[in-house]
């Protein structure tokens, strides 16, 4: 659950909430009352991004992937429902 917290809260209870930042709690700051700024735990060992010489390696190294679990995988991380 994202808690709002304001800018001053922030700068007088910083160890407090990046401690909470760490145990995966997420939260907005805000100053005079509007959103300015998100703080979020990092995802460690999730990658958005694989180079190109990696992907090249791996095709020629014949790694063999499973399309049904390929599929299977996109479906659950990607919402193909229809947009209204």
């Amino acid at each position: 659950m994202t808690k709002i917290i304001a800018q001053r809260e922030l700068r007088n209870e910083n160890a407090k909430v990046i401690e909470a930042v760490a145990a995966g709690e997420t939260f907005i700051v805000t100053r005079n009352g509007e959103p300015v700024a998100e703080l979020r735990p990092l995802r460690p060992g999730r990658r958005t991004f694989v180079h190109r010489e990696e992907v090249a390696a791996l095709a020629t190294a014949g790694v063999r992937i499973d399309r049904h679990q390929f599929r299977a995988d996109l479906d659950d991380v990607i919402d193909q429902g229809t947009v209204t």
